[in-house]
């Protein structure tokens, strides 16, 4: 003997109802659930990528290391000195007013600052700036 199913059977379309999917949750008809998790993961692998090409980029040329040598003199008794200091401005004009005010802090009046160099320039000033090599 033959046994009638349960369910009858459909032909063509089987997908469920519109309005079970819509009942079930609203957002899946337009699929929105699943682009949301797509932008969130482009937004987290824009962030890393944005973080890895700031720590990539070369440091500023102001935070570049800048020394400037320099003749100072101090009165009463008169006392001559030739040193050399780190600045913050590789720019002789800018050094100039950074050096004097690091001096006068000491008691020295600058004279003038002969030049502005980068770090290559250390060694050779060494011998000459003395006890005045990199103290100020």
């Amino acid at each position: 003997m033959h046994r009638p199913c349960a369910r009858a059977l459909k032909s063509g379309n089987n997908a469920p109802l519109l309005s079970d999917i819509i009942a079930a949750n609203p957002l899946r008809l337009l699929n929105i659930l699943a682009h949301g998790r797509r932008l969130a993961g482009m937004k987290q692998m824009l962030s890393l990528l944005a973080l890895a090409a700031c720590l990539a980029a070369p440091a500023p040329l102001a935070a570049a290391e800048c020394y400037a040598d320099y003749k100072a003199k101090q009165d009463a008794p008169l006392r001559l000195h030739y040193g050399v200091m780190q600045v913050s401005s590789c720019a002789p004009g800018q050094a100039q007013p950074e050096v004097a005010a690091r001096l006068s802090a000491a008691g020295w009046t600058l004279l003038n600052v002969l030049s502005v160099f980068g770090p290559e320039g250390l060694q050779e000033r060494k011998a000459d700036a003395g006890a005045y090599y990199l103290r100020f």
